[in-house]
């Protein structure tokens, strides 16, 4: 079987030859933890999504669709000191962060947000002329070659690039954890008109692609849960996002694509009946500090609900035994049932050593049947 071929099977639930071998990245002080450990220097560490030869990480493609802001802000360090940075990003938002030990753009801690491009109506009709769908930048000038290859490829294509865009992640950027929560009670009427604005541009984005190639999946890039639950009640996900979530995977499925992805980090299960209801039928990356078990998540919902990572990253900094009960524990009986590829439930930190790691993938890459 091709890697195409297996991708689809799995979202079908039907057998394969072996698993797909999906990691999502490490971070920069983890990849400088294992070069001195051992990792050769000339490993790519920075984009696992498509593919890493070096650990037999399968080839996946994304289409490279620019659905950010055209113009973008102006970059801006308003200040900087020996310990912090303060800066407004092209996205419109400042933050504050810690410059200490930052390693390969990757910081130690979460940044301190600021402020948001959004905080009135106004606000929001300036922003509108910055998602012109129709800008010609947003297609790459190499996007009828990219097209050529992909028309032959056998591998699976994802549109859009990962984690770029989403409903609840969207106004989040544009407005702000807190302040989206308030503005869901205090203007609804204006957060009915950003999420049908972001519905609007994702389909009218997306129409020359579709037009152009057969995509195999569509994910829609979230976060919006943390260790305690969902950052938006299941009440206002069905009033506010749900018919969105509808309208755009009905359109998309006009144009061949089946498979509809949502990637958010935290405890989603009080959202999860609704995301399936909306049409959505895989969940990554199935963050285990936050209960996303997925023996359980299976058993809760069988052949509605494709999964997506799941193993404890926690397990990978004990010993060889906590790793081998990890993975045995959870691989084997799920993928008897079939619909569900193994891999971390988020990117490796720097408390994973290299052994561990290298300990991890093989016995992984076992279980999956790569080995």
């Amino acid at each position: 079987m091709t890697d195409r071929e297996r991708l689809l099977s799995i979202m079908g639930f039907k057998a394969v030859d072996k698993i797909p071998n999906y990691e999502l990245g490490v971070w920069g002080q983890t990849i400088e933890r294992w070069y001195k450990e051992g990792l050769p220097e000339d490993v790519c560490y920075w984009n696992w999504f498509e593919e890493e030869p070096y650990f037999h990480i399968d080839k996946r493609a994304f289409a490279p669709i620019n659905v950010g802001m055209i113009p973008s802000f102006d970059e801006e360090i308003i200040e900087e000191t020996d310990r912090y940075i303060i800066c407004r990003h092209s996205n419109g938002i400042i933050t504050k962060a810690l410059k200490e030990g930052t390693v390969r753009g990757t910081r130690p801690s979460m940044d301190q947000y600021l402020d948001f491009p959004i905080k009135n109506r106004a606000d929001f009709e300036k922003i509108k002329k910055r998602y012109d769908s129709n800008s010609p930048i947003r297609y790459s000038l190499w996007w009828d070659e990219m097209v050529k290859i992909w028309e032959k490829r056998d591998y699976p294509l994802c549109l859009f690039t990962n984690g770029a865009i989403g409903l609840y992640s969207q106004l989040r950027s544009w407005v702000g954890t807190e302040n989206i929560s308030y503005l869901f009670y205090d203007d609804p009427l204006l957060v009915e008109e950003m999420v049908e604005f972001i519905a609007d541009f994702i389909i009218e984005v997306s129409n020359k692609a579709l037009k152009d190639i057969q995509f195999d999946y569509f994910n829609f890039f979230e976060d919006f849960a943390g260790k305690g639950g969902p950052l938006i009640s299941p009440q206002l996900f069905k009033k506010f996002l749900l018919p969105r979530y509808r309208r755009i995977i009905d359109y998309f499925r006009k144009f061949g694509i089946r498979y509809f992805w949502l990637d958010s980090d935290g405890d989603t299960r009080a959202l999860i009946p609704l995301m399936i209801e909306a049409g959505i039928n895989c969940h990554w990356p199935l963050e285990q500090a936050s209960g996303m078990d997925p023996i359980e998540l299976r058993r809760e919902y069988g052949r509605d609900l494709v999964l997506c990572g799941g193993i404890d990253k926690r397990a990978l900094t004990k010993d060889k035994k906590t790793i081998e009960e990890e993975l045995y524990t959870k691989i084997p009986p799920l993928l008897e049932n079939g619909g569900y590829i193994p891999h971390l439930d988020h990117t490796f930190p720097p408390d994973i050593s290299y052994e561990n790691f290298l300990y991890y993938m093989e016995l992984k890459m076992k279980l999956i049947g790569a080995l």
